[in-house]
């Protein structure tokens, strides 16, 4: 059994976990928007959440484990990391758009022409591993800053911020059912498709302008 001064060390370095993870991830963004569409279409949101946790976890991991210096010593990488995941944001974007100007009858707990279980995990891969800021925060700030944690509590760290994340997309996954009489309404999934379309844009516009910054 661990010693109370062992156990007094562990618990602030999984509550630093938890807590940066969430003030990072709780935000608007492509990989939040998918996920939360998802849920209001009740379209294989369980392993959905389950890729973008365990993604998550597996990034944090890396980071804390030393890739975060490996990516801040490798502009050029960064910069086509920028550059992909621009590109398919505004594709997703131009899609969203499209399907904003019909009003589709689609219900939230419609099964209809949803996608596969394989083309929307490969959707929720894209949205995950072409995004920058993913790396950026995942990778970079919590990785280095998990490093900076004593050998012994890195992993305490590491379970902190994968709980984090586990937690926040269960719940925008999960619990994005209780607005689904709201979306039953074809003009509320124009507004929203439109919203995504746009952020989706706006993103894209400040990733190229960042590879460009770094040029």
């Amino acid at each position: 059994m661990p010693s109370v001064t062992a156990a007094a060390s562990v618990l602030p370095a999984f509550m630093q976990g938890l807590v940066l993870s969430l003030g990072l991830i709780v935000a608007i963004g492509a990989q939040n928007a998918f996920v939360l569409r998802q849920g209001l279409r009740r379209e294989h949101v369980a392993p959905v959440v389950l890729f973008c946790a365990l993604a998550d976890a597996a990034l944090i991991t890396a980071g804390v484990l030393g890739m975060a210096q490996a990516l801040g010593n490798s502009p050029g990488v960064a910069r086509a990391m920028a550059l992909a995941g621009a590109a398919f944001l505004a594709w997703y974007g131009w899609q969203a758009l499209r399907r904003a100007q019909r009003a589709s009858r689609l219900q939230a707990a419609d099964g209809g022409a949803g996608m596969s279980r394989g083309a929307v995990l490969a959707q929720a891969a894209a949205f995950t591993l072409l995004n920058p800021h993913v790396y950026l925060d995942t990778v970079l700030l919590v990785g280095s800053v998990g490093a900076q944690q004593p050998a012994g509590l890195q992993r305490w760290f590491i379970a902190g911020a994968s709980v984090a994340s586990l937690g926040w997309f269960t719940a925008l996954g999960f619990g994005a059912r209780w607005l689904a009489p709201m979306f039953a309404r074809p003009r509320a999934w124009q507004v929203l498709d439109g919203l995504i379309g746009l952020t989706m844009w706006v993103l894209a516009a400040l990733l190229v302008r960042h590879a460009m910054a770094g040029a």
